[in-house]
């Protein structure tokens, strides 16, 4: 009887070890988590302006290699991605070329609140291949050459970027005399693309992709004047209906990161709070 009793007990005394046991290891496992949640933050689907095709190839790169993440990147027209996010799209986040279209997306509830933020402000440029007699260098007037029968420019219906070059040629009273001559892409990156086959003869494109290891030996640029045209303030913004905020929210950290500003600098866009006067 006293032998049953010990080994009762002494089963007894093993389950509760086992029991303990799973306590605590439940509770490692648990307590590991937030640490490795950053490293395993699983695919980020980002949908993207087209002006930064280049500068978000390289980010993404970067950000993969040094988190372990993935990234699936989208490029589009801005006006585009936002008829899609309020259509639904199943992006994570959004980087648009006019910050008015996240704070939109804000306003209508689709947005994370206060995760919209300023990241960059773009220019444009006149641009023309490098086997062209044309000289960019004279700036708009270079548009009244007779050789020009074509001017890209993207769709200002819904490219931010092609809203800068019409307004600029507005302000030089030129728009009038161009506007038959104008070929339009469907975001900034076919605008540059139509110009660059040759099929138009100069384009007012974004200076993210004149300096762009694509197109900076293949042609010469001229900067427009900032005053020609109202700031392109780009904005990132968090989509509300995203499947993975937790890497949505660790791509945005990782684009205001110093190294990060500085590469969307190499490519031509000024940074918040560095514009000039």
């Amino acid at each position: 009887m006293q032998k049953i009793r010990a080994t009762l007990a002494l089963a007894l005394f093993g389950g509760i070890v086992m029991v303990a046991a799973f306590r605590v290891a439940g509770a490692t496992s648990a307590g590991s988590l937030p640490q490795t949640s950053a490293k395993e933050c699983g695919t980020v689907t980002v949908a993207a302006a087209s002006d930064l095709s280049y500068a978000m190839n390289e980010i993404t790169a970067n950000f993969e290699k040094e988190t372990g993440c993935k990234v699936r990147l989208s490029l589009g027209s801005s006006g585009n991605f936002l008829t899609q996010i309020e259509n639904g799209a199943p992006f994570d986040i959004f980087f648009s070329a006019d910050i008015a279209y996240p704070k939109k997306l804000e306003a209508e509830g689709l947005a994370a609140p206060g995760s919209t933020f300023l990241y960059a402000i773009g220019k444009i440029v006149l641009w023309a291949r490098s086997d062209s007699r044309l000289d960019v260098s004279k700036g708009f007037s270079v548009l009244s050459d007779s050789a020009v029968k074509k001017i890209a420019i993207a769709n200002p219906q819904h490219a931010p970027y092609g809203r800068a070059a019409e307004e600029a040629l507005h302000k030089m009273r030129l728009y009038d005399a161009v506007k038959d001559n104008l070929v339009l892409g469907e975001n900034i990156s076919q605008a540059a693309q139509f110009v660059e086959s040759g099929n138009a003869q100069v384009g007012i494109v974004a200076l993210s992709l004149a300096v762009s290891p694509e197109m900076k030996d293949k042609g010469s640029y001229w900067v427009v004047p900032g005053d020609l045209y109202a700031p392109i303030q780009q904005g990132a913004v968090v989509v509300k209906g995203s499947q993975n905020p937790n890497g949505a929210r660790q791509f945005l950290d990782y684009i205001k990161k110093p190294a990060t500003a500085a590469l969307l600098e190499r490519y031509g866009f000024v940074l918040p709070g560095k514009e000039k006067p």
